[in-house]
């Protein structure tokens, strides 16, 4: 582990990036099926898909009770199909059965980890889609981990280079005030989009390379 202050690492990529706030985004049904949609898909073309959903179906019941020929036919010009397609259903149908409705704000009310744990008995839910609904939606100090997030992570040495995917959601929130979990989120991933790449980082431009661990190695390369 390293020794980097994550309190440090917020104000830099504030600085550069602008502050985040959190804002609501959608209720916590809507950003479930938005993020089952982006598992492994372009932001690009799970919004088309999310907006071909809703726009083919008048409710979430009509969705729950919909074929997933239905639906995997409504979210095809997103390019995705059948898997996510039946996700989306069993979610749904699951949800409806143990609530009776699709009111999931109660999530609000429960700690961190009950309500993690709540949506990822869904199916098609692990650890990243389940933080997401908590934070986006409610405003939950859970962290998701994604691909971005976990590479700036490892860099800067806030988890260990063995700690897995899984891992790290629980790791990163114990290393965060619970107020600044939005904001590290959305700075780590704006950060890994523009500057920490994956291939060829930016290093030499990068806000962070006084306190990164991984700086003179990237250079060196």
């Amino acid at each position: 582990m390293s020794d980097i202050s994550v309190k440090q690492v917020i104000k830099l990529l504030s600085a550069e990036y602008g502050k985040r706030n959190w804002q609501r985004r959608q209720s916590p049904i809507a950003v479930l099926v938005q993020t089952i949609l982006s598992q492994n898909t372009s932001d690009r073309n799970s919004g088309q898909a999310f907006e071909q959903l809703l726009a083919s179906f008048g409710s979430w019941e009509d969705m729950a009770d919909a074929s997933v020929d239905a639906i995997s036919h409504s979210i095809k010009a997103g390019g995705l199909g059948v898997v996510k397609a039946r996700y989306i259903k069993q979610a749904l149908e699951e949800i409806r059965r143990r609530q009776g409705d699709f009111e999931l704000d109660f999530l609000g009310r429960l700690p961190v980890d009950e309500g993690r744990d709540w949506l990822r008995q869904l199916p098609g839910v692990g650890m990243k889609t389940a933080s997401c609904v908590l934070l986006f939606s409610l405003g939950m100090p859970a962290l998701p981990v994604d691909t971005h997030v976990f590479r700036v992570a490892k860099r800067l040495g806030l988890v260990g280079s063995r700690v897995s995917v899984e891992q790290a959601h629980r790791l990163l929130e114990g290393l965060v005030p619970p107020q600044n979990v939005y904001r590290l989120h959305v700075l780590l991933i704006e950060h890994g989009r523009r500057t920490c790449k994956a291939q060829r980082p930016r290093c030499k431009e990068c806000v962070l390379q006084g306190l990164c661990p991984s700086y003179e190695e990237f250079v060196a390369k």
